[in-house]
């Protein structure tokens, strides 16, 4: 059997075991794909919803209502509990990804059915940032073509079994996908019990330190090592703390901040009832400024 006929086997493998799981999340071609796991229960990328519920479009036509039954924001992850009317899910992929392994990537772009386009693993271990700015470790780039719209769908091995989650394109042809391990497994259970994971936030939009440092350079400030406030929102910690956009965090729980990880790191070890001192440059001057918290059950995931 020639390589050709090979593939169009492989194809046509995964379109038969895999297709008719994938599913398009909300209307329009802006919004996002989604994955089924198990009967009732649809995998996606959280920042694919808005608000607690969603239209669910499935590969034979069927348009469902499903309700949002937990959300990871900082991981980029979120189940919704949706009639899925023996729709099948993908086997789990058991073990790891090597480089070059061939991947299919299934997704369901508006108005065009269901797609699927053959790549291969360009890179493992890959770090990038979620929706709330946190790092995602352990991510696959892979080179299978994604339409728009496509993020929340699968990425599956030859045989049909489940391999990633794409979230978002790099660029130059390259996407980014969320692996399916045995940790990934973990937490979509989690999350289709309606365990939504709660960590502390700030509710701050913040610019890296070069930003920060070429900023306070253009309008004659001295450069200092810290993260910008770009926005804060207005009903988080942070503002009923006062603290303002154009504020440069230079500390924050005695620890220098040189990088947004480092604010996160002190996040998350803050323990329940904790307050968090931060120390602020704010024009020429240095403030500290006493963040208060709601219970840890109160809190959603956040930028910052």
């Amino acid at each position: 059997m020639g390589a050709v006929e090979e593939l169009r086997q492989s194809v046509e493998k995964v379109a038969g075991s895999v297709a008719a799981g994938v599913v398009r999340i909300g209307r329009g071609p802006g919004r996002g794909a989604g994955v089924v796991i198990a009967d009732g229960a649809v995998l996606t990328n959280a920042h694919n919803l808005r608000g607690s519920e969603t239209t669910v479009s499935f590969a034979d036509g069927r348009v469902e209502r499903g309700t949002v039954a937990g959300v990871d924001l900082d991981s980029d992850l979120a189940v919704v509990h949706v009639a899925t009317a023996g729709a099948p899910a993908p086997e789990w992929h058991e073990g790891g990804v090597a480089i070059g392994t061939p991947v299919f990537a299934v997704t369901s772009p508006a108005g065009a059915g269901v797609r699927i386009t053959i790549g291969t693993v360009s890179s493992t271990g890959r770090a990038f940032r979620g929706p709330r700015g946190r790092l995602v470790p352990d991510g696959i780039e892979h080179t299978a073509p994604l339409a728009r719209g496509s993020s929340g769908s699968p990425i599956v091995d030859a045989t049909g079994k489940l391999l990633g989650l794409s979230t978002h394109r790099l660029g130059d042809g390259f996407y980014l996908a969320i692996p399916a391990d045995t940790e990934l497994r973990g937490r979509v259970d989690a999350l289709a019990r309606g365990e939504s994971p709660s960590r502390r936030y700030l509710g701050l939009a913040l610019l890296p330190p070069r930003a920060a440092r070429r900023l306070r350079a253009a309008v004659g400030l001295q450069e200092r090592e810290g993260l910008l406030v770009r926005a804060v929102d207005g009903d988080g910690p942070a503002a009923r703390a006062g603290v303002r956009a154009g504020d440069l965090l230079v500390e924050a729980g005695g620890r220098t901040l040189g990088s947004p990880d480092d604010l996160f790191a002190v996040l998350g070890d803050l323990a329940d009832g904790d307050a968090l001192q931060l120390r602020i440059v704010r024009g020429t001057d240095e403030i500290e400024v006493r963040v208060v918290f709601a219970e840890r059950g109160g809190e959603e995931s956040g930028t910052a």
